[in-house]
């Protein structure tokens, strides 16, 4: 059986590593849903899908799991067509795990199995809190695993980040 968690990676930190783990330790199989693909360079979704992709795919094999799919999905903004459109793009899925209202009840109403994945420190492990890190030089590397960190730092994200934080107004 595989199990699909979707999320946007902004970054993909610890927290996430141990949902995987949870998942990859209970089911044959994690599809990992890029979600928001089409976005990048803004302070909520600075990666790029294929930089996330990266950074995942880093981070997954030095742990040694190597059960998963990657998957970008674009948002619709049309949520009767959601799911089928998840459906059209990954791989076959027995159930679901998330803690996203809207996602949950968006694959309960097409029948899937919903599993709400542990909570890990989410004060620490949180995208937001890890992009406010970077932007004021605060240490992050120690929350996103080292593939994340390589990752970020190969493309300058935390320069990304800097830059567009900073403002046109004196």
């Amino acid at each position: 059986m595989r199990a699909l968690l979707i999320g946007r990676f902004q970054p993909f930190h610890n927290g996430h590593m141990e949902v995987v783990k949870y998942i990859v330790s209970r089911y044959d199989a994690v599809i990992i849903g890029i979600g928001s693909a089409q976005y990048s360079h803004t302070l909520d979704d600075p990666f790029t899908a294929g930089e996330r992709h990266l950074m995942i795919s880093k981070s997954l094999e030095e742990e040694g799991i190597h059960n998963y799919y990657l998957v970008p999905i674009e948002d619709l903004h049309r949520n009767a067509i959601w799911v089928a459109h998840v459906e059209a793009i990954a791989p076959p899925f027995d159930v679901i795990f998330s803690n996203n209202p809207l996602t949950k009840r968006l694959f309960y109403e097409r029948g899937y199995k919903i599993e709400e994945p542990p909570f890990y420190d989410r004060s620490k492990y949180s995208g937001k809190e890890i992009r406010r890190r970077m932007i004021k030089g605060e240490p992050w590397e120690h929350l996103v695993p080292r593939g994340v960190a390589e990752t970020v730092k190969e493309i300058d994200g935390v320069g990304r980040l800097r830059a567009l934080a900073q403002s046109d107004y004196e």
